[in-house]
């Protein structure tokens, strides 16, 4: 049973007949008997909350900073009117609007509710309880019910940088000579034969074919195809760090550098099976959280989105002797190894770098890491004390990210640092130039 406001104001207003009565006992007595009599009537009148019939419809997934509905459809299944209010209680990250729905329904008949979800937190959304309160025909009192109806909404990391995907296709396009150039293709693999026109290099003449036209023949070339390309995620306690700006607007404090590093994996994954090679993923910290295997290039962003949305940092140290495990049991030929992680000096040193050689004695391996912004404004501070201390941990920052980048370069492998906003094209750049250099 519920009580509503009306029920107070009653209540208060029965002081003043109390105050001026002769016999105020008696009075008092009347009054709240009357005032029960008509409470009791009133919830024994109110629909009851357990007669609801209740349905879910609606969105199962939606991109991060995208809206989504979902819908609830309401049947009165008693025989007396509901009229009250549901509220669809969703968790707090989802930003569910409005908050409860006025509802007057008469016995048999239904209605869809709409709650409108906003999202500003990856993963997955799970409905909680709906609660229907009902009100007697006084609206002095009613009846309240909760109803579990499970309900699931995946929010999908929103690929920003998918803005970048165009000028590096164009680019691509180039080098596996789609465009016409002036220049010899890059690459080492042979594409076609085309006529000769002024401009190219003579180096590229096919003797034996002109020998066989009467025009001069030269060969095109372009990038290897169906090369091997492993996109490693590392979801330890490094990649929770919240960097840069939140793009959604939602939160100042940034976005995690799990779901930086998620971006720049979908913009080379879209990039690499446009080139016609063969992507795989895995999210690893101390056990295998995730892995999209041999999947098609047509479902290629689709399974990997779905398999990066329930993705968070785990808050324990990575352990590198069984990522680099998990990788070799992966890929068997020579591949691409891209590994996103953060150029903690401690981290590195006490992981990766003692293993990294199992690696790249057979492939080619990336190491990406999304740098800190602030850093860089916190080593040109010099206003007063504070600044010039932080101005100082910023610099052996700097350093030490530097220093572990020379030493990984030192081994063999490709580093690239860049501020968030500038990862995945930074990233994707370095992709097409060892492309156009036959490196892969």
């Amino acid at each position: 049973m519920v009580l509503t406001g009306r029920t107070g104001l009653i209540a208060l207003l029965c002081a003043l007949p109390i105050a001026l009565s002769p016999a105020p006992a008696v009075t008092f007595a009347v009054l709240a008997a009357l005032l029960a009599i008509a409470v009791a009537v009133d919830v024994a009148l109110a629909g009851s909350p357990r007669s609801l019939r209740l349905t879910r419809s609606g969105s199962t997934s939606a991109r991060l900073g995208q809206p989504v509905t979902a819908e609830l459809t309401v049947e009165n299944g008693g025989r007396s009117r509901f009229r009250g209010v549901v509220r669809d209680a969703w968790a707090p990250s989802a930003c569910a609007l409005p908050r409860t729905h006025p509802v007057n329904l008469t016995a048999g008949q239904q209605i869809e509710l709409a709650t409108a979800l906003q999202p500003v937190r990856r993963g997955d959304q799970k409905s909680a309880l709906v609660t229907a309160r009902s009100v007697g025909p006084l609206g002095l009192a009613g009846r309240q019910g909760s109803h579990r109806v499970p309900w699931q909404v995946r929010i999908l990391p929103p690929f920003l940088s998918r803005k970048h995907l165009p000028s590096r296709l164009a680019r691509l396009r180039e080098l596996e000579g789609m465009t016409p150039v002036l220049i010899r293709g890059q690459g080492t693999e042979f594409d076609s034969l085309r006529e000769y026109v002024v401009g190219d290099d003579v180096r590229s003449i096919d003797w034996r074919a002109t020998a066989r036209r009467a025009d001069v023949v030269v060969r095109t070339w372009r990038p290897e195809r169906d090369r091997r390309v492993l996109i490693v995620l590392d979801t330890g306690r490094t990649s929770a760090g919240r960097v840069g700006v939140d793009p959604t607007a939602q939160d100042p404090g940034g976005w995690p550098r799990l779901d930086w590093s998620m971006d720049a994996a979908l913009l080379l994954a879209a990039l690499a099976a446009r080139a016609g090679d063969h992507v795989d993923f895995l999210a690893h910290d101390r056990d295998t959280r995730a892995a999209v295997v041999n999947a098609s290039r047509s479902e290629l962003l689709a399974h990997l989105v779905a398999a990066m949305a329930p993705l968070e940092p785990a808050l324990v140290e990575s352990d590198a002797r069984a990522m680099v495990a998990a990788v070799q049991r992966r890929v068997r030929r020579q591949a691409l190894v891209v590994i996103l992680t953060d150029l903690n000096a401690s981290a590195i040193d006490e992981g990766l770098l003692s293993v990294l050689p199992r690696l790249t004695s057979k492939h080619r391996v990336i190491v990406a890491s999304v740098a800190d912004p602030r850093v860089e404004k916190l080593a040109a501070g010099r206003a007063d004390a504070v600044e010039v201390y932080d101005a100082a941990a910023a610099e052996r920052s700097r350093n030490d990210r530097r220093a572990v980048a020379s030493v990984l370069r030192g081994m063999g492998v490709d580093v690239v640092d860049a501020p968030p906003e500038e990862l995945a094209p930074d990233l994707a750049d370095h992709y097409l130039a060892m492309k156009a250099a036959g490196r892969l």
